[in-house]
């Protein structure tokens, strides 16, 4: 009847990162922009822009960043700190795969 607290709490972490993917994806097609573009603009290996996205990596939100002109904090709200320092050590919920670890270490 009554859902755990732990899988609410995942489910907003979870609702809350594809948002913030969903977002960055809609800046990027009105800034006619692709992830391929990105990594070739900033000499990132292939891919690296598009793990970004959905992974912490900090060369690839700092490319992707500067490629929309802005600055990684106001994209990646749930990686940084209000203050623009980036959170360390990110938590398992910015990561594509949480949900599925936390799954694994339920059952």
């Amino acid at each position: 009847m009554h859902r755990a607290s732990t899988s609410d709490k995942t489910d907003r972490a979870e609702r809350r990162r594809l948002e913030e993917v969903a977002r960055i994806r809609a800046r990027l097609t009105l800034a006619k922009l692709t992830l391929r573009e990105i990594d070739k603009a900033y000499n990132l290996p292939a891919g690296t822009a598009g793990n970004a996205v959905h992974e912490p990596h900090l060369a690839g939100e700092r490319a992707i960043a500067a490629a929309l002109k802005t600055r990684p904090e106001y994209l990646w709200r749930t990686r940084y700190h209000s203050d623009g320092r980036r959170i360390t050590p990110q938590p398992a919920e910015n990561y594509r795969h949480a949900r599925r670890q936390h799954a694994q270490v339920a059952a």
